[in-house]
């Protein structure tokens, strides 16, 4: 009679190597992903970096004074805000016509939309529009801010905005790209036609 032994060393010896081919599978995989992971997170970071110096490159900043008009039908009420912007030092060209103007006031808060003549000198109440610009080469003028060049706007304040003698407002300039422009100012206790805010 034959005895059988069983000698399963060679098949101890296959486990292992397939163990072994599954462990190393698995760790590419792993470190595939990982990989792929942080190029999308130095990727995002980059990108928030260039988009963060375009904003900071393109904003406003008021050149001068800002003036106050009194109102022509209720002299001691404010009507409009006149001033002069410009492009921050180093600033990119900015699209004066994407601009979005807000008006607060108590609790009264708007949007103050473009007069549909961009270049206006008187727009209608409640509108906003450029009425003069400064070191502006092109003809016509364009919308674009460019560094050097000067715009002139004139904000008429909205029917009902009862802004007396002693009220707060706010106006914030918010360019399509850049950082919101905030002005605050209170009405002086006693108006002309034209006031310094």
């Amino acid at each position: 009679m034959m005895k059988l032994f069983k000698n399963e060393d060679a098949f101890t010896g296959l486990e292992a190597a397939i163990v072994l081919i599954a462990f190393v599978v698995v760790a590419a995989v792993f470190s595939y992903v990982m990989l792929g992971a942080g190029f999308f997170a130095t990727q995002q970071a980059q990108q928030v970096v260039h988009t963060g110096s375009e904003q900071a490159s393109s904003s406003l900043e008021i050149i001068g004074n800002i003036y106050g008009h009194a109102s022509t039908t209720a002299p001691t009420t404010l009507d409009s805000i006149e001033f002069t912007v410009g492009n921050t030092a180093g600033g990119t060209p900015i699209d004066i016509s994407q601009m979005l103007v807000t008006f607060t006031s108590g609790t009264t808060s708007v949007v103050i939309p473009r007069s549909v003549d961009w270049y206006n000198l008187t727009p209608a109440k409640g509108e906003w529009a450029v009425i003069k610009t400064y070191n502006d080469i092109n003809t016509p003028a364009n919308h674009l801010l460019e560094p050097g060049e000067q715009f002139v706007l004139k904000i008429r304040f909205p029917a009902g905005a009862d802004l007396k003698p002693y009220t707060e407002f706010s106006v914030n300039l918010q360019p399509a790209v850049g950082a919101v422009y905030p002005i605050k100012k209170t009405v002086p206790a006693y108006l002309d036609k034209v006031n310094i805010l």
